[in-house]
């Protein structure tokens, strides 16, 4: 099997609008802008102020998809030091031991998905404090209001997946506003945040040709490989769940996301196997010219080096597969904040997967599966 992609057209700018005629690009450059319409949406809509109902015995985040990921996001930053636990809840109602003791935060974009709304339906009924984050004008704002629950309204970007920073941050706020998570004084580690998503958007931009633009050169080298995608540290492991959701959604690829040192415990036999460039440590050098499969593995880290435990892991697998000639390409998370981290890895990767969808010619806008799949759901109610 062959992957066919033409990477003249990431250069060529009729091309890049004919291809993408949603702006999907324009939507990812729009990062920064989201973090801080977040930041102003949470204040005015009031999330400060569910601080004065005391600590929650627990929080959950509760949304789907593009949406549910803004919770992930969310834990992957407050991390272990959290004082009581973060759950994301993806599914419909809410995990039985939730009530009135905690606070539940309802994210969809759209404000209708099914899910969402079926748990925001359960916290009201159990008396747990609810919160949400979507459309304006939507049946999930309706539910919060008639609850007198804070919402934070969001612009859609595209689609939900586009629109993660704008979903993202009004949680951040929430907890930074509950004692959960420290983003420093007058919230100053959004705004490095933001700047850190406008830096890299401008080294992304579709007039920087492919050999001085990070996003395009990540997407070819993605072209034709099965990716594995591990992260490590803090915040790694997210943005490897969320490069392998944007690898689907935008650029209709698959690949296998992981997190260390889980992964060194499972995933990394992949590399004797059929996807990997050689089976065994002495067959590196054989001739391949004769190989039945054509897509081989690229290990894809995501490195987080917020700790020697995560140093060494990505070390030792990066040494791991070359020694079976499975390929390697490394993103190192920059800045001094665990958001600013984030920020940096998945704006990144963001852009890669809509550059490599272009690549191949393909939309990144339209998710014709996932309708196709509400569609013949709803036609059975």
């Amino acid at each position: 099997m062959t992957i066919d992609v033409d990477e003249s057209r990431l250069d060529d700018a009729a091309a890049l609008a004919a291809i993408d005629p949603s702006g999907m690009l324009r939507a990812v450059a729009s990062s920064a802008a989201q973090v801080r319409m977040g930041q102003t949406a949470a204040h005015d809509a009031g999330f400060a102020d569910v601080a004065a109902l005391g600590r929650p015995r627990a929080l959950v985040v509760a949304g789907m998809g593009g949406s549910g990921i803004a919770g992930d996001v969310f834990a992957s930053v407050v991390g272990l030091s959290s004082p009581v636990p973060i759950i994301v809840h993806r599914g419909p109602g809410l995990p039985g031991w939730a009530g009135a003791a905690d606070v539940v935060v309802a994210v969809s974009c759209s404000g209708t998905t099914e899910e969402t709304l079926s748990a925001a339906d359960e916290a009201v009924r159990r008396g747990a404090t609810l919160l949400g984050v979507g459309a304006a004008g939507s049946p999930l704002a309706r539910r919060c209001e008639q609850a007198r629950g804070a919402f934070a309204p969001v612009v859609t970007q595209v689609g939900p997946r586009a629109t993660l920073w704008g979903l993202a941050t009004p949680l951040l706020v929430l907890g930074a506003r509950l004692g959960l998570v420290d983003l420093g004084r007058g919230d100053e580690f959004l705004e490095a945040a933001a700047s850190r998503l406008e830096a890299v958007a401008e080294t992304c931009r579709p007039d920087r040709e492919s050999f001085v633009n990070p996003g395009k050169s990540l997407a070819l080298e993605l072209a034709g490989s099965l990716p594995m995608i591990w992260g490590t540290g803090q915040i790694g492991g997210v943005a490897a769940l969320r490069m392998t959701c944007q690898l689907a959604e935008n650029a209709k690829y698959p690949a296998v996301s992981g997190v260390l040192s889980e992964a060194h415990h499972n995933q990394v036999v992949t590399f004797d196997g059929a996807f990997a460039a050689a089976q065994s440590d002495d067959d590196i050098f054989r001739d391949r010219v004769d190989d039945g499969a054509d897509v081989r593995l690229r290990l894809v880290l995501l490195r987080d080096d917020d700790n020697p435990a995560s140093v060494r892991r990505a070390r030792v697998s990066e040494e791991v597969a070359s020694r079976r000639a499975v390929a390697t390409t490394t993103i190192t998370a920059e800045g001094a904040s665990p958001i600013e981290r984030l920020a940096s890895l998945v704006c990144l990767t963001d852009f890669a997967t809509v550059y490599l969808a272009i690549a191949q010619g393909i939309d990144p806008s339209p998710v014709a599966a996932i309708d196709e799949v509400k569609r013949r759901l709803e036609s059975e109610d």
